[in-house]
This record gives structure tokens, sequence and C-alpha cells, in this order.
């Protein structure tokens, strides 16, 4: 029977999944697949977690939904209360929606509230990196910086101005220390608010480490710190998006911690809900809060499902669970496995540039050529043969193309559940070592 599902491609029907058990997913002829990039970095607790079942269970039988027009609900105060208790200081409220393009578009609707309330309506330019990713709503494609992404809709965007990354193993000068690199790379927003006119910047925004577009980059000693520093001179808002790495991926609830830098606003998403409800939160300073509360009194903006009692439930449990299981420690535990792993199998490997990454939040950038550090032929498509070769042998991971500059450059994401044993490991370094040899060698017959 055809489907009518309308799916992300339209050449093959997918196959059926219809179970899970800790870091597998089983299809419907029984196949087990490690799922090595909890789909994309969601599934932090892996696929068949006793207390988020239970806890949904418990509160469908109380409450499922109330609009936020008319209430507010115990689970999502209680969730507000936990994220805010370890959020960086000055966060003090919590902006619940579905999803981490909502919290993105959220944050950029706020920052422009947030000075038109303060009387400077003249502040409407956002900044942002240039191989970043902020979601797929039109004012989070615009913000985003990657190419093959915008493209087909560039006619549609807000006129968003993008700075070099923090991207230490391609743009990091010989001879140049990580901190020295990093000043140099902060000091890059500086220069574009003062070409763009500092009175019409309104804010900038940016992953601590960069997850879809380039393959787990952290930013490097002092970047974040100086970044900061430059938004603070120029009165410009700092939005963090941890939609992928934060929410205890890296190792730390909040991955900006790592770094000891407090943002304006932090968007957050795929592990607060660790795919058992879609859930996303846009963490927000007093100051920006208070702006609005002395101002209009209301943020104009608002979706349907935004604090929806069934998925904040099932965020409470999944952070409560995070908590009580002591997975900060084991992320940082395991990603160390992970990391060493990986290096002991694919460190010497002709074709892989960098092994990168934090806490269960890793990266492979693949090279034709490690010295010159040059990227295959993306018309080779290798990305796209390894993810196939994967699945193939049951594995998932998370391969892009466009690493470099948006056309040029192939790498692999790894973002596997919380709870992935070192056997897990084993297997995950296996299949995507043999995955990589295969495609690798389909291109050379």
């Amino acid at each position: 029977m055809p489907s009518h599902v309308f799916g992300r491609a339209t050449g093959k029907m997918p196959r059926m999944a219809v179970g899970g058990e800790g870091v597998y997913l089983i299809d419907a002829e029984g196949r087990r697949y490690l799922d090595a990039s909890g789909g994309a970095a969601v599934s932090s607790l892996g696929h068949s977690d006793a207390g988020v079942r239970a806890a949904l269970h418990r509160q469908l039988d109380r409450l499922a939904f109330a609009h936020t027009g008319f209430f507010t609900s115990e689970p999502a105060e209680a969730l507000a209360d936990r994220l805010v208790a370890a959020a960086p200081e000055g966060i003090e409220r919590v902006w619940l929606i579905s999803g981490g393009s909502e919290a993105v578009e959220s944050a950029l609707k706020l920052a422009r509230q947030h000075f038109v309330e303060l009387g400077q309506p003249e502040r409407r330019r956002v900044i942002a990196r240039r191989q970043s990713y902020h979601g797929n709503t039109l004012g989070a494609l615009a913000a985003g910086g990657n190419l093959w992404r915008r493209e087909p809709f560039a006619p549609l965007l807000v006129e968003t101005s993008h700075v070099a990354p923090c991207y230490a193993y391609r743009e990091q000068a010989e001879g140049e220390s990580l901190e020295a690199y990093g000043l140099r790379a902060a000091n890059a927003l500086a220069g574009e608010i003062e070409r763009l006119g500092p009175e019409s910047v309104m804010a900038f925004i940016c992953e601590p480490v960069v997850g879809a577009t380039a393959g787990a980059v952290p930013a490097v000693p002092g970047y974040l710190r100086r970044v900061r520093e430059i938004c603070d001179r120029y009165g410009v808002l700092l939005i963090f998006d941890e939609v992928m790495c934060g929410m205890g991926r890296t190792g730390h609830l909040f991955a900006c911690a790592e770094d000891g830098v407090a943002p304006d606003m932090i968007a957050i998403a795929k592990g607060l809900g660790a795919g058992y409800q879609p859930i996303g939160a846009l963490l927000v300073s007093g100051k920006i809060y208070e702006a609005i509360a002395a101002g209009s009194g209301a943020f104009q903006h608002g979706h349907t499902y935004m604090g929806h009692a069934l998925a904040a439930a099932a965020a409470c449990a999944v952070l409560a669970a995070i908590e009580e299981r002591g997975l900060l420690a084991r992320v940082r535990d395991q990603g160390a496995r992970l990391d060493a792993a990986l290096r002991a199998a694919l460190g010497q490997h002709p074709r892989v540039g960098d092994i990168r990454g934090r806490g269960l939040f890793r990266g492979i950038e693949l090279v034709a050529d490690r010295g010159s550090k040059a990227p295959f032929d993306p018309a080779l498509g290798l990305h796209r043969r390894i993810k196939a070769r994967a699945f193939e042998d049951g594995l998932i991971c998370y391969p892009m193309g466009g690493t470099v500059d948006g056309v040029r450059g192939d790498h692999i994401l790894l973002a596997p559940p919380f709870i992935i044993s070192d056997a897990e490991i084993g297997e995950l370094v296996e299949k995507l070592a043999r995955a990589i040899d295969a495609a690798l060698a389909d291109l050379a017959m």
C-alpha cells in the first residue's frame, strides 16, 4: 500500500520503526540499529526509559493540555523552576514551546521587541556565523549561515550578517596559540558591529559547540568570554543556541558552563524532551523580561502548544533522570571513552583529518589529503555513502556535507544516548570504521 506521508525524501520509503530498547531502534523486520546519533542529538536517555514513560502516564491521567491564554500548569511551572535553578547567572524566565526552531525564532523576536520597548527601534540587525545552523523557520534560517540550506529560500530571508566561525582545525594559523586564535575569531564580531553601526545591531547568536553543519566544533578557550565582552561593550544581546549541544550532551546541563560565560538568552530543545515529547524552551535574562513587563506587558508572540502540560512533564522527568542518575558525570566519562576509541581506530586513518567534540558529542572530519586538509569533491557524496553503509550494518550516525563552506567537506556527527555502555561504544566504533572504509572503497571502484 503506498504511503500518504510527505516524508523528508520522495524517492524511497524509509524503513518502519516499531520499537526501541536502550540505545537500539528496531524495525518491522526485527533488525536492530545502534542509535549513535540519538536521531539528531535527541534521544539522550535511549528509547525505552521507564521513568519518563511512567511520568507521561501519570500526567496524561490528570491533564494533557490547557491553553496558556487561560492557564498555566503544574508541570510547566516545575520545569521552569528546574531550568532556572540550573541556568547560568542572570537567567530568570522560561518561554516553553515545541522545538528548537521555535526557540530561536522566539529569541530573535524577543530581542527585537526588547529594544522597541527600550526606545531603541533602530536596533534590528542580527549577526551570526558562517556555517551555522539555527533552525528551519524563516527567521531561524535567516540567522543560520549554512549555504545549501539557505539558498532555495534566500529571497524570503531577512538580511543577516555572518562573521567567521570559531573553527580551529581550518582557521587557526600556523604558530598561533588557541587563545590567540580565539581572540582573533571573536574580534571579527566587533569589526562587523562597527561596520554595520553599533546602534543598529540587536543580537549575536552562536552555538557554543557547533552541531549539524560542522560536526561538534567546540569554542576554543577564551572565545566566548571575548564575545561576551564585545556584546556588553556595544549593548548587543548574546544568544546561545544550545538546541543540539545543551541538556547534558557535552557533560554539562548547559554547554556554555564549560566556558564560564552567561548569555542573555539560551535556546534549548532536542535533549530537553529526549524524544519522548516535542518540547523546546527559550531561557531569558531578568533584564529582558523586565523590559517587557515595564513596557507593553506582553511578548507579542506565541504558539498554540506552548507550555504543553504533557510535554513539560516529560521534560521534568528527563531532567530528573539526568540529575538523579548522575548522567552528567557519565556523559563526561563515556565521552572520554568514545573519544579514545575513535582515536585508536581512526586517528591515523589517511582520510580522517580531525576528531573533536565534548562529552557524548563528537565529530569526525574526512579529508582527501591529511597534509593539505583538502576536502573530497562534493560530487562524490562521501557523507551520504557513509550514512547508507552504516545503516546497512545496523548503525545510525549523522554524516553531513558542506563542512568547510556549505559546499565542500564531509563530516560525521555522533551523539549517542547517555546510557551507552563500553561494549556498545566498541560496537559503534567498529561499525563506523567499517562504514567509512566501505564508502571509500565504493569510490575507488
